[in-house]
């Protein structure tokens, strides 16, 4: 097996423990890290096909996973910001139990 393989062998395992963690869990933290897990293993192949692709002296590969961790950390930013106005109002973070969101 080639690194390149092996690299999108683990990115495709992360991706799908994070699917699985995203789509399985009930609780909005958990579900915020299984979105966050799907996002690393992107990286990891933004990262594996720079370096195994024919120009990898090129930082373009780099300059993708630092945008995509720019984004990732927003998205965290913000997430968890809504998980927290939706506590302070309903005292729960059970994605079941919220039925509704008002203002």
């Amino acid at each position: 097996m080639s690194p390149l393989q092996l690299c999108l062998l683990l990115s495709s395992l992360l991706f799908c423990v994070g699917l699985v963690a995203a789509m399985a869990r009930n609780n909005a933290i958990l579900v915020l890290l299984g979105v966050e897990l799907m996002l690393n293993a992107a990286n990891i192949n933004f990262i594996a096909f720079w370096r195994y692709g024919p120009n990898p002296e090129a930082g373009t590969g780099v300059l993708f996973v630092l945008f995509s961790i720019a984004v990732a950390a927003a998205e965290a930013a913000v997430g968890l910001a809504l998980v927290i106005a939706v506590y302070r109002h309903q005292k729960t973070i059970r994605l079941a139990s919220i039925n509704r969101l008002k203002g």
